[in-house]
């Protein structure tokens, strides 16, 4: 937004400038024009009237003498001529035979004021040429042409032009000024608001107004910015913390909840571990169930607080610049294969790894660890008796990939599309343990990294489950 406006602002000021500056440069170009015909015109008319006296008279000494002495103090020739187009005094090299001369000359003598045309330049060069006749308004006696050097004049506007551009800069730059505080003042409030929303997103404590900030008319804090702006900021804020309080409150709730239940949960299995042995054999498959089931209720309290906790994560690194995270995927891929390879065994699953090189990337190994952790459980669990279990990471573009490819059943791609939901397990995996968090809990982690989990099925027969984050910068970091 404040890109945006900046940007209207300095459109405005800029053609604003543009359509001041455009006609004063225009202005001052004609001016100067104008200064120089008004000038030439008054030296034509001088020598028109010399011209004219020396043809009552017969004498052309006055008008050849002043226009010899015209040429040296100003040099810029001129011709002077009779009625006939006979030249009186040539000077400076111009003749009246020459073309130009000669045209302007014959219009002189129709009593024809010829004046060059078009504004000068900072760029115009050469000679202009002026003409008119000599004598009364009804009767000619001859014609008068000039050549002026512009050079001067050109000089002139130049240095107009660059005092008016020099002030259009200036008055640039405090329009830029001007919009950069204005822009700045007016999406202060906007940038709290936005830092409000983000760390409630995240679920992190609201920020906190300082005590000795500077208060407005009615005691709350004052942050700059339009007073609509700072009203919404301020709401925001409250909201922001009410709602943030909730959710602290709940997540605490879920953690407190899954730490207190053990207690009881470990009474419970000391006091049915100490009926067993008071228990008639027909009472034993009704041991084995309860012992079952506090399993499964112990490993559900494990995978509730590892999404709480996933969940809370990904919060923070989305809108936090929390420490830079570096690991080497490949090696945390070895390590975990050495770690799940006896289990896969037992099993009666064939577990191979690929890991060639080192391969960074922008995560902790330990978060890592637990998503190849999942993929792998999942693989070796539904898989199925003599089903392999293919481990593999490569570095592909600016992603560190870690797949798990199995040849077993696989899911329907109704099901891939649901497979993340929380507790979903598919219909064919009824008699398999689990609790439905295992995925849900990876997608947390990796989307917290800005990364992403993917399923696919796998040729001919399968499931393909890939961990895609990004590599890590030399230096540490996503590239």
């Amino acid at each position: 937004m404040r890109t945006r406006v900046q940007t209207v602002l300095l459109v405005f000021g800029v053609l604003a400038v543009a359509a001041f500056a455009v006609p004063l440069l225009l202005f001052t170009a004609s001016d100067r024009t104008q200064q120089l015909v008004l000038a030439r015109s008054s030296d034509l008319d001088r020598f028109a009237s010399l011209m004219d006296r020396a043809a009552a008279t017969g004498d052309t000494s006055a008008v050849t003498a002043e226009a010899l002495r015209y040429t040296r103090l100003y040099g810029e020739p001129l011709v002077v001529t009779d009625t006939r187009g006979r030249p009186v005094v040539q000077t400076g090299g111009m003749r009246a035979a020459d073309p130009a001369v000669a045209r302007l000359t014959e219009a002189a003598l129709r009593n024809q004021t010829a004046h060059p045309g078009g504004a000068l330049r900072p760029w115009s060069r050469g000679p202009r040429l002026f003409a008119g006749p000599a004598g009364t308004g009804t009767q000619v006696s001859g014609a008068v042409v000039l050549r002026a050097d512009v050079t001067a004049a050109a000089s002139d506007v130049t240095r107009s032009w660059g005092a008016v551009l020099a002030g259009t800069a200036l008055v640039a730059v405090g329009c830029t000024v001007l919009a950069r505080a204005a822009t700045r003042w007016v999406v202060s409030p906007l940038r709290r608001l936005d830092r409000a929303v983000g760390e409630l997103t995240a679920g992190l404590p609201a920020e906190q107004t300082p005590p000795d900030a500077p208060r407005g008319p009615r005691g709350t804090a004052s942050v700059g910015g339009p007073p609509e702006l700072r009203q919404l900021a301020t709401g925001v804020d409250r909201m922001a913390r009410a709602v943030t309080a909730a959710l602290e409150q709940q997540r605490r709730l879920v953690a407190d909840t899954s730490h207190q239940m053990r207690n009881p949960m470990a009474a419970l299995r000391l006091r049915v571990d100490a009926l067993h042995t008071h228990l008639r054999p027909s009472g034993e498959r009704g041991y084995t169930g309860v012992n079952t089931e506090l399993d499964r209720l112990e490993t559900l309290l494990d995978d509730i607080l590892a999404l709480a906790t996933a969940e809370h994560r990904a919060g923070e690194l989305a809108v936090t610049d929390g420490p830079a995270a570096r690991c080497d995927a490949a090696e945390v891929t070895l390590t975990q294969y050495r770690l799940w390879e006896p289990v896969a065994r037992r099993a009666g699953v064939r577990l191979t790894a690929e890991a060639p090189g080192t391969v960074p990337a922008a995560c902790t190994d330990r978060e890592l660890a637990q998503v190849t952790d999942i993929l792998l459980d999942n693989a070796i669990k539904y898989a199925g008796d003599g089903a392999r279990v293919r481990l593999r990471c490569a570095a592909e573009g600016p992603y560190a990939h870690v797949t798990v490819t199995d040849d077993g059943p696989g899911l329907r791609a109704e099901e891939l599309a649901r497979a993340t939901t929380r507790f979903w397990r598919s219909a064919r995996q009824a008699g398999t343990s689990g609790t439905g968090l295992g995925l849900p809990i990876a997608e947390q982690l990796l989307t917290g990294r800005a990364g992403r989990l993917e399923l696919a099925p796998a040729r001919p027969r399968g499931l393909t489950a890939r961990a895609v984050v990004p590599r890590a910068r030399p230096g540490g970091g996503p590239r």
